[in-house]
């Protein structure tokens, strides 16, 4: 699968303070890579170096293959930004944001039209539409400014917090709409703080502390990666014995809560194996049988060695 974006030695000082020192990684055609960070690690500054906003003092970075400082204009043709502050006009209506940024573009202005009310029922502002911006929710903004970006239809798009302070609603109705768009092909980086939404979005996670890359990977992989053991929880349909469970191919461990079993191997595939063997064996069917990897939250704080609140 070729590289939509690929950074290497990506580099940037302030002063004496290195924000952003030599990071290197790749996004894949096709995939929504998440940016986690504690505030401070790097995150904002690496993503407009990203995208060509703040020029690297050292590094590359090559968008669909076009050097972002060499070949800006190729480079940005091809994707679309949605920053975590409205930078839409508040004095323009939606409307005109939008026919604006067809005209920034060189998008014609039928299909620029046409677009611009596709985008809008899509996101719940076309009623609204000739609104001035001023009178927006933060909700609604931050929709428009989704639907500014995407107006070009670009391959790919940049994200930064785009839920962030919204209400149910519209978060809902961006993510949807970034599943939809992933869905059809658009590659995604998206920048959040929100562990769950990037469980729930992310293909690839990478965490950056102290302007340092230190875990790249699927959400799944990074939640077994930072705890050797494994834990499962299982329950049955009658009594079983704990010396029985304990002596199972794979079982460091096996202790009981309440009606559960908890156990504890390095090998969880295993396990599973040898509890649906001893279930057919013994006649004891399983009722409950449920991993119990480290959630995404507990991969951050491990991974930036924040404190839990």
């Amino acid at each position: 699968m070729p590289n939509v974006i690929e950074a290497a030695r990506l580099t940037k000082t302030f002063g004496a303070v290195t924000a952003v020192d030599r990071v290197s990684f790749e996004v894949r055609r096709g995939e929504i890579f998440g940016f986690l960070g504690p505030n401070g690690a790097g995150k904002t500054t690496t993503t407009r170096m990203l995208t060509g906003v703040v020029p690297m003092d050292g590094g590359s970075v090559r968008i669909f293959g076009h050097d972002i400082r060499k070949e800006p204009v190729r480079a940005k043709q091809r994707f679309g930004v949605v920053p975590e502050t409205s930078n839409a006009y508040v004095e323009l209506t939606a409307w005109q944001n939008l026919m604006l940024m067809g005209d920034l573009y060189g998008i014609g202005r039928t299909h620029s039209e046409r677009r611009s009310r596709d985008l809008l029922e899509t996101l719940g502002l076309y009623g609204r539409r000739d609104q001035k911006v001023r009178g927006y929710s933060k909700g609604m903004k931050q929709r428009l400014i989704l639907a500014m970006a995407l107006l070009h239809e670009p391959e790919l798009l940049f994200l930064d917090e785009p839920t962030s302070g919204l209400d149910v609603q519209s978060t809902q109705t961006i993510l949807v709409l970034l599943r939809d768009l992933n869905t059809d092909g658009t590659t995604i980086f998206l920048t959040t703080h929100n562990m769950e939404e990037a469980n729930r979005l992310c293909d690839r996670i990478g965490i950056i502390r102290a302007g340092k890359i230190v875990a790249i990977d699927a959400p799944e992989r990074l939640k077994t990666a930072i705890d050797r053991l494994h834990r499962l929880e299982v329950s049955f349909d009658r009594p079983v014995s704990a010396d029985v469970l304990a002596g199972l191919d794979g079982v460091a461990e096996a202790d009981r809560t309440g009606d559960k079993w908890r156990i504890v191997t390095e090998d969880p595939d295993l396990v599973i194996r040898s509890l649906v063997a001893f279930s057919s064996d013994c006649g004891a069917a399983i009722l409950t049988l449920n991993t119990l990897a480290p959630s995404l939250d507990e991969v951050f704080l491990r991974l930036t060695g924040e404190e839990r609140p």
